[in-house]
């Protein structure tokens, strides 16, 4: 192990200094750079902080877990959705064990859960401009690559929000920068704490944080400086550290013994490896409907269905295809800069072609570069992927991919191919960004023209500096028309990153940008109906609300999943049994478990959602149903608590009180 550890450059090792700008710690940081950076860090952090209550609770499935945390430690462990300890979220609980001691520490409130997230920003941020200064020999383009990465709109929206996201996309640029750190010398400790990096990233969100493995694996089996067996031996002791640092908590939900901890959401097995592999794994990869569409799991009564369009219209994410990732709401979220990070990528290889194979630039570039092809990739092909903000896991790979790809070019500037290469990508970010902004005509239109003749104007002024200049010209012309470039190329994701901060979110799908026009119609009434369902709107009545408080049980009531369930908790401050987990497919409880928490004085009320079903919603001759029908997937439970007791209806929820039976 120690003769591992102390494993020394190969031969090739100084080849690669001699020929790469960047080969290892960078020169020291000027004043200026220090300031730039300062400026940088603490402009994010005000951007970030700036107004963040405004989006209250975000999205209750989390705010309630974090409430749960702030209740009851084994809550907090488990990331239980309840402190009651019924079931837990349906992912790992690393975000929450942040948010939940920051709640424990402050109180709990928007503040205290929003803020760490906020701070996960600024040390993405702040990592990215150390990993890009380092494969790049320069403080500007780890500046530029910050800047960029805090432009992005999807970044804007999930740093100030209370998903797992934030946590995970500051850990896979963790363990970028240990990767960066580790290939030029073929350091094994700084890639087993890449490893220990992605492990924890696994903890935030499963197999997504683990969707840069093959990238990563790839660019040290390249570009090490070692011979191939040391190399694929450093990977496995990588891979050792990441299997410790997320296997724990693993083996921890295996030897705590289940009847003493809760359901384990997501799974049909009680284990987490289930729900790994299976809900939150290969489930969606495979488009085996990994839940959540709202509707898609509410039980009907035979003759009658939601309609597919209906239904389609919750997932924001747009169908399968290589497409998806640059229409719909994705296409605002990460796309702005996609297509030009894709050609600096491409011409980075070109330009490194001939490179030892131990290049720095080029390894970089292709840690980045995989990372955003593969993940990229795998979001396009992806079966059943509902909402859009996945994309922001790619977005440091975009950021740190195109400044490395730009300073490549910036650095044969002088050549043809650099003025060009240099042109190409300024026009792909205008036109696209120019294409990204017709799509919503109505806001700033002069935005949209401006952006696009600058790029376009750059790019040719460009091209044109290759013709025979004296180069006292050219050299100037050429730096001024990159400026313009790169301001006409951030202008469009900047601004709507600016419209996306100041908006409040919330729910399970948040969007950027400016408001959206409101919907009308039918269509939009019912879909408004259904999202308040699934938003558990409908069960926060005052009067609902006073009489879960008077309720001394261990649990204030029971109610079909789990977004419900964390609405109505957050609004009484009572724990509620989610039935059936997020998806409402999660075999917990069974039947008999719930009769055994009702004769034994656990639960308090039963509260169940009636629909009035309309006409439109009939296939063939069905008969057209008048009165409510109460909207239960788990129908053996529905069943018995409406065959034994009586209910009492507020507004559209039939709540049943499970002390007192019929008979």
């Amino acid at each position: 192990m120690e003769a591992l550890l102390a494993t020394k450059p190969g031969p090739d090792a100084d080849s690669i200094r001699s020929n790469s700008p960047g080969t290892g710690a960078p020169a020291p940081a000027r004043v200026r750079e220090r300031v730039a950076l300062a400026v940088l860090l603490l402009g994010t952090a005000g951007a970030y902080l700036w107004r963040i209550g405004v989006n209250d609770m975000a999205d209750n499935f989390y705010a309630a877990a974090v409430w749960s945390g702030t209740q009851d430690w084994k809550a907090l462990l488990f990331g239980s959705i309840d402190p009651g300890n019924f079931i837990t979220v349906d992912k790992p609980p690393l975000s929450l064990w942040v948010m939940g001691m920051s709640a424990r520490v402050f109180g709990f409130g928007s503040a205290s859960m929003l803020v760490p997230q906020a701070l996960m920003a600024v040390g993405a941020v702040a990592l990215l401009y150390a990993t890009v200064t380092r494969v790049a020999g320069n403080r500007g383009a780890g500046l530029l690559a910050g800047a960029v990465l805090a432009v992005t709109p999807v970044v804007a929206l999930m740093f100030r929000y209370n998903h797992p996201d934030a946590a995970m996309v500051l850990l896979m640029t963790a363990a970028a920068y240990c990767v960066v750190r580790a290939v030029p010398t073929a350091n094994v400790r700084w890639l087993m704490f890449a490893g220990v990096a992605l492990g924890f990233a696994f903890l935030a969100k499963m197999l997504e944080g683990l969707m840069v493995l093959p990238a990563f694996a790839l660019a040290y089996l390249i570009a090490a400086p070692v011979v191939l067996r040391s190399r694929l031996l450093h990977l496995v002791w990588a891979t050792l550290a990441l299997i410790v640092s997320a296997g724990w908590y693993v083996v921890l939900t295996m030897l705590w013994p289940a009847a003493s901890r809760p359901y384990l959401a997501g799974s049909t097995d009680n284990s987490l490896l289930n729900v790994v592999f299976g809900f939150n794994g290969f489930d969606r990869m495979l488009g085996r409907g990994a839940g959540g569409h709202t509707g898609g799991h509410i039980s009907l009564p035979p003759g009658y269905r939601i309609p597919p369009q209906l239904v389609q219209s919750f997932n924001d994410f747009g169908p399968a295809g290589p497409a998806r990732l640059f229409h719909g709401e994705s296409g605002f979220q990460i796309s702005w800069l996609l297509p030009a990070a894709l050609v600096a990528f491409g011409l980075t290889l070109v330009s490194r072609r001939h490179a030892p194979r131990t290049d720095t630039i080029r390894s970089g570039a292709l840690i980045f570069g995989l990372w955003m092809l593969t993940v990229g990739l795998a979001f396009s092909l992806a079966g059943s992927l509902e909402h859009a903000y996945y994309v922001v896991t790619i977005a440091p790979a975009i950021a740190a991919t195109l400044v490395i790809g730009g300073h490549e070019l910036w650095r044969r500037r002088d050549e043809v191919f650099g003025r060009l290469g240099a042109a190409a990508v300024i026009a792909t970010a205008g036109i696209w960004g120019f294409l990204v902004l017709q799509r919503n005509p109505s806001w700033h239109p002069e935005l949209r023209g401006t952006l696009v003749i600058a790029a376009v104007a750059a790019a040719l002024g460009l091209a044109a500096t290759t013709l025979p200049i004296p180069a006292i010209v050219r050299r100037p012309a050429t730096a001024i028309l990159l400026i313009v470039g790169i301001i006409a190329a951030l202008s469009g994701p900047a601004a709507y990153t600016a419209a996306t901060l100041p908006q409040a979110h919330s729910g399970r799908s948040p969007v950027v940008g400016p408001p959206p026009p409101p919907e009308t119609g039918f269509a939009a009434i019912i879909r408004t109906q259904m999202r308040s369902f699934a938003d558990g709107g409908a069960f926060t009545d005052q009067r609902i609300l006073t009489m879960l408080t008077g309720t001394t049980t261990d649990w204030s009531a029971a109610v079909e999943r789990s977004s419900v369930a964390a609405a109505i908790e957050l609004a009484s401050r009572t724990p509620v049994i989610s039935i059936g987990g997020f998806a409402n497919t999660d075999p917990a409880p069974t039947l008999e478990q719930f009769q055994h928490l009702v004769h034994t004085g656990r639960v308090t009320y039963y509260l169940a959602q009636e629909l009035h079903l309309p006409p439109t919603w009939r296939v063939g001759d069905a008969p057209l149903r008048t009165e409510p029908w109460t909207a239960a997937e788990r129908r053996d439970i529905a069943d018995w608590v409406t065959a034994n007791f009586a209910a009492t209806r507020i507004g559209s929820v039939a709540v049943y009180d499970l002390t007192e039976p019929k008979n």
